[in-house]
């Protein structure tokens, strides 16, 4: 076989195992595919996720059945304005031995795992949320002048309530950064919320079963990254992301009117990335222009901010990319 046929075998067979991974994940949190798809998107991809919703909507039961079925080891943080970074990284503590001898010890904070489920994130204080800053990017962390590594794969998946914001310290834009999509968790719609009902009301609940593992994940972020982009959508991606810069020329009057900063290089990466993610879970080989188009909003909502005056008028980001990326459809229609 050649290597073109030997990447289309390997990526079929791995679309195989995520449409497994994904029954598996969807006989426990029911109903939200879009959810579900961003999630396994945000790991596919080597990366992490912002997950925002209102309490009870089944956040943590998702990371929960995440650990399971994607095979990873998982720890969970509850994040409190009293929580120290020492809490997640770990900390040094001096241990006498039998002998009488005296030694620091390095005892693993909670961040040593593979999937790090950080609870309500902006509850903890600026410093706090500082310390998953390296950790995040480069999967290492310092403590007390040395650096570790943390195991692999790793990833933060982080909720965030959108209401209860008395008591909370927004998270800084090298944070937001740091996390490859924001993934908004609605309401179910009725019939969803019947099955829920149904589903978990009984005697017996359904069981997520394990379908991957830490070394194959590893080979699906790999696999991912050989996946061949066109140059259209190349090309998509970076108009679509030099748009939402007031400083560009390619900035409509409305961005620059509503936008104070604009997604930078990293936005186009998680794109890239991201695209390739959503052509594998829906069975394709490669990437389309309409990944672009369904991916900017995850992607790019909090890579960007609101003018002072934009906010005080009640102007919506999320609405603004479907704008922007809906103009950008019609003009590659008319095309």
């Amino acid at each position: 076989m050649t290597k073109a046929e030997d990447l289309v075998a390997d990526i079929e067979a791995l679309e195989e195992k995520l449409a497994a991974a994904k029954t598996s994940i969807t006989s426990r949190f029911i109903g939200q595919e879009r959810v579900v798809d961003l999630t396994l998107s945000a790991l596919l991809c080597g990366g992490h996720a912002l997950l925002i919703g209102l309490p009870g909507l089944g956040k943590t039961r998702l990371v929960e059945t995440l650990s399971t079925v994607m095979g990873l080891n998982g720890n969970r943080v509850q994040f409190t304005p009293d929580l120290m970074p020492s809490d997640i990284l770990g900390s040094e503590v001096l241990e006498t031995g039998s002998d009488g001898s005296r030694a620091f010890k390095f005892i693993e904070g909670p961040i040593f795992c593979q999937l790090l489920m950080a609870d309500e994130i902006n509850r903890a204080s600026p410093r706090t949320q500082s310390a998953l800053l390296q950790a995040m990017q480069e999967k290492v962390v310092t403590v007390a002048g040395e650096t570790r590594s943390l195991d692999a794969p790793f990833h933060v998946l982080a909720t965030q309530n959108p209401i209860e914001q008395e008591g909370t310290y927004p998270l800084p834009e090298a944070q937001l950064d740091r996390f490859l999509v924001q993934i908004d968790v609605p309401y179910p719609t009725r019939d969803t919320e019947k099955d829920i009902l149904l589903a978990t009301t009984g005697t017996e609940e359904a069981q997520s079963t394990q379908v991957f593992d830490g070394e194959s994940l590893i080979a699906a972020q790999h696999l991912l990254r050989r996946m061949p982009v066109g140059d259209a959508v190349v090309e998509m991606i970076l108009d679509l992301v030099r748009a939402f810069r007031p400083d560009d020329p390619a900035a409509s009057d409305k961005v620059k009117e509503v936008v104070a900063w604009g997604p930078g290089p990293r936005a186009a990466q998680a794109l890239m990335l991201t695209v390739r993610a959503r052509a594998l879970l829906q069975g394709r080989l490669a990437p389309s222009p309409e990944d672009v188009l369904d991916m900017a909003r995850p992607v790019l909502v909090h890579r960007m901010a609101l003018s002072f005056s934009a906010r005080a008028r009640g102007e919506d980001l999320g609405a603004l990319i479907d704008e922007i990326a809906a103009g950008m459809a019609r003009t590659e229609a008319a095309a």
